[in-house]
């Protein structure tokens, strides 16, 4: 996602704590990695140490491993203690994890490096989308990431992967290489297409078989001087929502554009907020999206752009603290009479005091290149959703979840109740934890439970959208 919130002038919430500061446990368990860990690794019991994106109902563990290598992750897993891995920290999701339970941060693993003809990666399971985009930029080389610095790479690809050059590359899964990770034996592994079966699983439903400490994916030589776009904000007044609508829906994206749509709070008042992206020359950017400069900004934003810098804009979305509840769809069309419903209830809710950093958020891309593979060639299964979008109530008073709540799952209605879709769909990473597993797997629930059975039998993986063994 790439929402300009400075630009539009919101006020952010400052970050909190999402784990309370507490002393060392009584845990053997926990006290007795120690002497296994690397000597860059450490254990906190300090929740400070553990800041998250979204303090909304967040896991609550007894202590964080920082790990340092592949081997500190293999270790934490010995140890059979109830876990998550984590990175950027920003799973939308709900968790699940025992207050005894334990936090493996996987930052540590962070490093990137190319091969001499930039024509793969490797990308450390620590690693933000910040870092990849960096090293790649610093390379003379790209890779396909997600749109939010703050998020982790590895993550982000491994639900599918959506991103800026996706109408290029394909998804995020798409450019995967090879994986490596620790199994639910405790093993560090490395996988690729060979493999069938887990290579099929892991592209789309990758936490719930392993933790994955690093990828190799397809780079592509770009010289810095060529490696940039044209982006960034056009705003709106509400009166254009019915024509930016349809002139989104009716835009024929090339695989060098893509475009999002926010509703955000601008100084009290709703806003409409369009970004679209070009990767090429400002001139012929404004032709191909002569349809939505049509509708009448009343402010224009955009401006070529290098590649290191194109996330800048989604700045404002990576404060930490705050709750932050996720609803998410996926649609096949956009329809004004739906989008003008969605944005009653985003101006209706944001009037109550507390929640003017609230989003509504929709993006589109160019698929072709995703489409160009079957839904079954791998575990992420919605090539054909043409739209995703979210519905983010954000706010920092607990008292406000219920409303909060209600809120959301109104407009994921909505959009669920209104289009052709069916069964419901949600992208899992922009899910809100409460989905069935039909609604994020799609068809590809009951072999991926056949493979967990074979896999994960104990189901030691059991922190994103678990899968049971069938």
């Amino acid at each position: 996602m790439r929402p300009t919130f400075s630009v539009v002038g919101l006020t952010l919430v400052a970050a909190a704590s999402c784990l309370n500061a507490r002393p060392a446990p009584a845990n053997d368990q926990i006290s007795g990695l120690g002497p296994f860990l690397s000597q860059g690794a450490n254990i906190s019991y300090d929740g400070a140490s553990n800041q998250r994106w979204s303090d909304y109902h967040p896991p609550v563990a007894a202590a964080i491993v920082n790990v340092a290598t592949e081997d500190d992750v293999k270790y934490c897993k010995a140890k059979k203690i109830e876990f998550l891995a984590q990175n950027g920290a920003h799973g939308w999701s709900t968790f699940n994890l025992a207050p005894g339970g334990l936090i493996i941060n996987l930052r540590g693993l962070n490093k990137v490096t190319f091969n001499p003809a930039r024509t793969q990666a490797t990308i450390g399971g620590g690693t933000l989308i910040s870092e990849a985009i960096e090293a790649a930029y610093n390379n003379n080389a790209q890779i396909t990431t997600g749109n939010c610095n703050c998020v982790g790479t590895l993550g982000a690809i491994l639900g599918g992967g959506y991103g800026n050059l996706m109408g290029l590359n394909g998804f995020g899964v798409d450019t995967l290489l090879s994986l490596t990770y620790v199994n639910a034996e405790g093993k560090i592994v490395t996988i690729g297409p060979r493999d069938t079966d887990l290579w099929w699983a892991l592209r789309g439903a990758g936490p719930n078989f392993g933790i994955v400490t690093h990828a190799v994916v397809g780079s592509k030589y770009v010289a810095q001087a060529d490696s940039k776009a044209w982006l960034g904000a056009l705003i709106f007044t509400g009166d254009k929502l019915e024509g930016l609508v349809s002139a989104i829906n009716d835009l024929k994206l090339e695989p060098e554009m893509n475009i999002f749509l926010y509703f955000v709070v601008n100084k009290g008042t709703p806003v409409i907020l369009i970004t679209p992206f070009y990767y090429g020359d400002e001139a012929t950017a404004r032709q191909k999206f002569s349809t939505i400069l049509a509708q009448g900004p009343v402010a224009d934003m955009t401006a070529i752009t290098q590649y290191n810098h194109w996330n800048d804009g989604a700045a404002g979305f990576c404060i930490k603290g705050g709750r932050k509840p996720s609803y998410g769809a996926g649609m096949l069309q956009l329809k004004p009479k739906v989008w003008r419903a969605v944005w009653t209830e985003f101006v209706e809710f944001t009037a109550n005091p507390g929640t003017e950093n609230s989003v509504i958020l929709m993006e589109a891309y160019s698929l072709g290149k995703g489409r160009s593979l079957p839904d079954d060639s791998s575990a992420f299964p919605f090539r054909q959703v043409t739209f995703n979008a979210a519905a983010i109530p954000w706010y920092s008073d607990p008292k406000l979840d219920p409303i909060a709540d209600a809120y959301g799952k109104k407009v994921r209605g909505i959009w669920w109740a209104n289009d052709d879709l069916s069964p419901n769909v949600s992208y899992i990473n922009f899910a809100h934890g409460d989905e069935d597993l039909e609604v994020v797997y799609g068809s590809h629930v009951k072999r991926l439970q056949a493979l967990k059975k074979t896999f994960d039998p104990q189901n030691v993986f059991d922190q994103w959208f678990p899968l049971t063994p069938g």
